[in-house]
C-alpha cells in the first residue's frame, strides 16, 4: 500500500499528534506500507484561507501516487484532505481525536457545554455550526475513521457517522529517550495540560489550597502553555504553586519522573498521551472520570478516578496518595503493568487493519 498522510503537527512541533505522525513514518514501511507525508507545518506561515489552499495543492500532488489518504484531524488537514481524495477519487481515512468545532466554541464562542451534551444541541453560533459541518463532512467523505478511545467513537457516531465505520486504534508510546534526572520538593504535585479551560487547571489550584491545609509543603507544578495561562498565573498568585510553561518533551518527563504524584484534572478528554506516560513512568495517578480517562485508569488499582469538577475529591485523593506511601507504592507497580496495551505493535496492527478496510 502506498499511503499519504496529511498531518496538522511534526516534530520538533509538541503534542501526540506530532508524535502519531512520526510514529506511523517510521512504523508502517517495516510492514511494506510506503509512506509520504505532508506537513501543514509547511504552510502554516501564510494566512488564513491562502494556506488551506496552498496545502490542499501539496496534498494533491502527494497523493496523485497514493492508494489511500490518511488525514490525521478532520479540521486543518482534513477538509484539504478531503477535497483532494474526491478530485483523485482515493479512498480516504481520517482519524479524529476530539471534536474540534467544540473546542474552539470553548475557546472563541463562549460555549459553557460539556461536549456529551454539546454533539445532542442543534442551536450554537453560526461559526461553531460552520466548524461542526465541516469536520462532519470530513467524516462522512471518509471510507474508514480511527479513533483512540471508546468515549471518541461514542461521540462521532453522535455526529451521524455509522459505528461500523469507525475503528478504535490505542495510541502507542514508548518511553525509550533518556531521562534526566530533575529533583523536586517533598510532596510535588505535577500536571501538564495545554492551559485552556476544559484541562481544569482552576479546579487543580482550588485543591491544592485544600491539600495544604492537611500537608502545609505541598506544591504543584503546572507544565504547558496556553491562551489560558495569564488568567491562571493571576489566579493561583502563591509561590506553591510553579507555572514552568511549555517544555520540551524530555524535559517534561524529567518533571513527570519526579513527581510524587501526577494529576489529569481536564472536564474532557480523548485518549490522554501524558497519562500513559505517567502510566509508563510508574507513578501514582489521580485522573478525573472525564472522556478516555476510565478507559485508561482502572480506579484503585492503576490510580485514582475521581468525578470530574469534583474539586474536594480531586483533594482527598491528593492527599490519600501523598500521605500513603505503601498505596502510593501499589498504585505505582500496577501501572507499569499497561505497557502491552500500548505498544506500538499493537497500535501499527490496528491501524494496518482499519486501513485495510477501504
Amino acid at each position: 500500500m502506498r499511503l499519504c498522510i496529511a498531518t496538522p503537527l511534526y516534530p520538533p512541533e509538541p503534542g501526540g499528534p506530532a508524535t502519531y505522525a512520526r510514529t506511523l513514518e517510521l512504523g508502517l514501511p517495516e510492514r511494506d506500507i510506503h509512506v509520504s507525508l505532508v506537513k501543514f507545518s509547511e504552510v502554516r506561515h501564510m494566512p488564513k484561507v491562502i494556506r488551506h489552499i496552498a496545502y490542499y495543492l501539496r496534498v494533491l500532488k502527494a497523493a496523485k501516487k497514493a492508494d489511500v489518504i490518511l488525514a490525521l484531524d478532520p479540521a486543518s488537514v482534513g477538509v484539504p484532505a478531503a477535497f483532494a481524495a474526491l478530485v483523485l477519487n482515493k479512498p480516504l481515512v481520517v482519524k479524529i481525536v476530539g471534536d474540534f468545532a467544540w473546542e474552539q466554541g470553548v475557546q472563541r464562542f463562549g460555549i459553557k457545554q460539556q461536549l456529551d451534551a454539546f454533539v445532542r444541541t442543534k442551536n450554537i453560533p453560526l461559526a461553531v455550526a460552520g466548524l461542526r459541518a465541516a469536520q462532519s463532512f470530513v467524516a462522512h467523505q471518509a471510507r474508514t475513521i480511527i479513533v483512540p478511545s471508546q468515549y471518541l467513537k461514542k461521540i462521532v457516531v453522535a455526529w451521524g457517522i455509522p459505528a461500523e465505520k469507525i475503528h478504535v486504534v490505542y495510541n502507542a508510546l514508548s518511553l525509550d529517550e533518556e531521562i534526566q534526572e530533575t529533583t523536586l520538593p517533598p510532596h510535588s504535585i505535577v500536571s501538564v495540560a495545554r492551559l485552556v479551560p476544559w484541562k481544569g487547571m482552576k479546579g487543580l489550584v482550588d485543591a491544592l489550597t485544600i491539600v495544604r491545609s492537611s500537608i502545609p509543603d505541598a506544591s504543584l507544578v503546572l507544565i504547558g502553555d496556553g491562551p489560558q495561562r495569564a488568567e491562571l498565573e493571576a489566579y493561583a498568585s502563591s509561590d506553591s504553586v510553579q507555572f514552568l510553561g511549555a517544555l520540551s518533551h524530555a524535559e517534561t518527563l524529567s518533571y513527570m519522573s519526579a513527581a510524587d504524584v501526577f494529576v489529569l484534572n481536564s472536564e474532557y478528554e480523548g485518549l490522554s498521551h501524558v497519562l500513559i506516560e505517567a502510566l509508563l513512568l510508574g507513578k501514582p495517578i489521580v485522573a478525573s472520570d472525564a472522556g478516555g480517562n476510565p478507559e485508561l485508569i482502572t480506579n484503585e488499582k492503576t490510580g485514582l478516578v475521581i468525578r470530574t469538577g469534583d474539586t474536594n475529591a480531586l483533594a482527598e485523593a491528593i492527599i490519600r496518595i501523598l500521605m500513603d506511601k505503601a498505596f502510593a507504592k501499589q498504585l505505582a507497580e500496577e501501572a507499569l503493568t499497561v505497557q502491552k496495551r500500548f505498544s506500538l505493535d499493537a497500535m501499527l496492527s490496528g491501524t494496518i487493519q482499519a486501513l485495510s478496510h477501504v
